[in-house]
């Protein structure tokens, strides 16, 4: 039985990744401090006999006992919201953390995957994005705590495929949604969902004409599972390139949850990128990989969820 460490695993896409390794026969250690990630997304895994939660922060020593076949780095602090808030955290997290996570994975052979992140092209000046693509980034603005900590922790990772021959993967996740995120977690879709459930104005910044390109949690997950069982080693946009605007998400969603709310448009926030698309013709070719849920449905879903979190 193949034996995973996932740090971040309570957290959103975490805990997502948890259950699909349990399901493909993994023992799952899962490590989080909860400053993000919240025990209740892994509630219905504590009585499952390969699963093991550890609260710990992945910034100090890690130690784990016995074996490990894999190690997923999944920990940080993912919202605008939660790195505005946490910006040492964020840096520390993607740095320290990361290189914590790697000298476990060389200590006990371990394959390393790299939950990187589609900010690191930040405002981008190709569109679609491709992987070869360097990036846009303002390294001093409140955004560069996260979009600089993931290209540190890209940086580091292939300095440790390449000095020390660990096995590395690096997935460049685009704007996820789905069941587990935090009402209050400050992204498009969690604050459109929960202020059209309460009646609340919705809020979209700018004009709204920003785009992005939203994938749902599943798909997600089954490109980062196929990532981590590949060869390659360079990174991998994961994403779906269905772009859609602020506006027009926002106006989907209040439609997906059948609410009168009226759309507020408010200041856009500093460095906000104005387009997001990933071009998957990598995760297309090398991993057979491509999205399946159609926007609408993934919303049907995530709304049923957010129904359940607000209104019980």
């Amino acid at each position: 039985m193949p034996r995973t460490l996932i740090t971040g695993g309570a957290g959103f896409l975490g805990s997502h990744l948890c259950e699909r390794l349990l399901a493909e026969g993994h023992e799952v250690l899962c490590m989080d401090n909860l400053i993000t990630g919240d025990l209740a997304n892994i509630d219905q895994l504590f009585g499952h006999e390969g699963f093991k939660f550890i609260k710990y922060d992945v910034t100090e020593f890690v130690h784990v006992e016995g074996g490990l076949d894999y190690i997923l780095h999944f920990a940080s602090p993912a919202s605008p919201i939660d790195y505005l808030k946490l910006p040492i955290q964020t840096l520390k997290v993607g740095s320290l953390g990361t290189h914590k996570a790697l000298g476990l994975a060389k200590a006990k052979n371990a394959r390393f995957l790299l939950a990187s992140t589609s900010e690191v092209y930040g405002d981008p000046e190709i569109h679609p994005q491709v992987e070869s693509y360097w990036g846009n980034v303002n390294p001093v603005g409140p955004r560069g705590v996260y979009d600089e900590a993931k290209r540190f922790a890209e940086a580091m990772t292939m300095a440790y495929h390449r000095y020390h021959g660990v096995e590395t993967r690096i997935v460049r996740i685009f704007n996820t949604y789905g069941e587990r995120m935090r009402v209050n977690d400050g992204r498009a879709i969690p604050a459109f969902m929960s202020q059209g459930l309460r009646g609340e104005d919705v809020t979209v910044f700018g004009d709204g004409l920003q785009t992005r390109s939203v994938c749902y949690v599943s798909d997600l997950v089954d490109g980062i599972y196929r990532l981590l069982m590949s060869d390659y080693s360079d990174p991998v946009n994961i994403g779906n390139p269905d772009e859609i605007s602020m506006l027009e998400l926002a106006r989907e969603v209040l439609e997906v949850l059948g609410s009168s709310s009226t759309i507020v448009h408010r200041e856009l926030p500093e460095d906000d990128p104005k387009v997001r698309q990933p071009d998957i013709s990598l995760a297309s070719s090398i991993l057979g990989w491509q999205p399946r849920v159609d926007r609408r449905e993934g919303l049907e879903r995530t709304a049923a969820y957010f129904r359940e979190k607000l209104q019980g």
